[in-house]
C-alpha cells in the first residue's frame, strides 16, 4: 500500500471536514490529525473521530484553544500566539490531517491554514457544500489556489445531491471530484464503506496522486 498524505481543507466552517476527513481516514486506512483545535466544547473534532476509527488511529492535537473562533482571536484570548514551526509533520506514512475553516482562516496575523497545509507539503483536498451559496464559494477557493499556483488535487461535495450545482461546478474546476457524501443517517463505519462503493470515483486514491 502506498503511502498518501493529504490535507483537508473547506470552503468554509461547518461544511463537513470532521466527517468526510474520518471517512478519508478509514478508506485510507490513514491515521488523524487535526493540528489546531478552536473551540473545546466536547466533543471535539479529534474526539469524534476517535469515537468512529478509534483513539489509536488520531494523533493529538498540537493547539487546542479555547474560544470557537478563528484561531488567531482563540489564541490571543488565552495570552498566547499561534508559532508555525511547532508544526511538524508526523512520520504516519497514511496521513489525514484536518484543516480549521477555510484555507485563508489565520493561525496568527501572518500564517494561515494554507500556508499551513504548504509547510506539510501535503496535496489538498477541498470540501464543499452541494446546495446555495456553493458556486461562489467553491469557484473562489479554487481561483485562489489557481493563481498562488498552487494544485488542488481534488474536491469532494457533501450534502443533499444538487446536479445542476455538481455539473457546474465540474465544468469549472481544474481539479477531480473524488466523491460526493450524502446525508448520513447514522455516521458509522458500515455508511462510509457504502458512499464510497456508491458515490466516490472508483480510481480516487489515483486522483489524488494525480495519475
Amino acid at each position: 500500500m502506498a503511502d498518501l498524505q493529504v490535507f483537508v481543507t473547506a470552503t468554509g466552517t461547518d461544511v463537513g471536514k470532521t466527517v468526510i476527513s474520518a471517512l478519508l481516514a478509514h478508506a485510507l486506512n490513514a491515521t488523524y490529525w487535526k493540528p489546531v483545535q478552536s473551540g473545546r466544547f466536547p466533543p471535539t473534532d479529534r474526539q469524534k473521530v476517535a469515537s468512529l476509527l478509534g483513539e489509536e488511529r488520531t494523533l493529538a492535537e498540537t493547539y487546542v484553544l479555547d474560544a470557537p473562533l478563528s484561531p488567531d482571536q482563540s489564541a490571543a484570548e488565552m495570552g498566547i500566539r499561534i508559532d508555525p514551526t511547532r508544526f511538524q509533520l508526523p512520520p504516519q506514512p497514511r496521513l489525514v490531517v484536518e484543516g480549521a475553516g477555510g484555507l485563508l482562516v489565520p493561525l496568527n496575523e501572518h500564517f494561515t491554514m494554507l500556508d499551513l497545509a504548504r509547510q506539510l507539503k501535503l496535496p489538498l483536498i477541498l470540501v464543499t457544500q452541494t446546495g446555495l451559496g456553493t458556486l461562489n464559494h467553491t469557484l473562489l477557493s479554487s481561483e485562489y489556489l489557481r493563481l498562488r499556483q498552487i494544485r488542488l488535487a481534488g474536491w469532494i461535495l457533501n450534502g443533499p445531491a444538487h446536479p445542476a450545482n455538481r455539473r457546474y461546478l465540474e465544468k469549472n474546476i481544474q481539479a477531480p471530484l473524488l466523491g460526493w457524501v450524502p446525508p448520513l443517517n447514522n455516521v458509522c463505519l458500515d455508511q462510509f464503506d457504502a458512499v464510497l462503493q456508491h458515490h466516490f470515483e472508483p480510481n480516487w486514491e489515483k486522483l489524488i496522486h494525480g495519475t
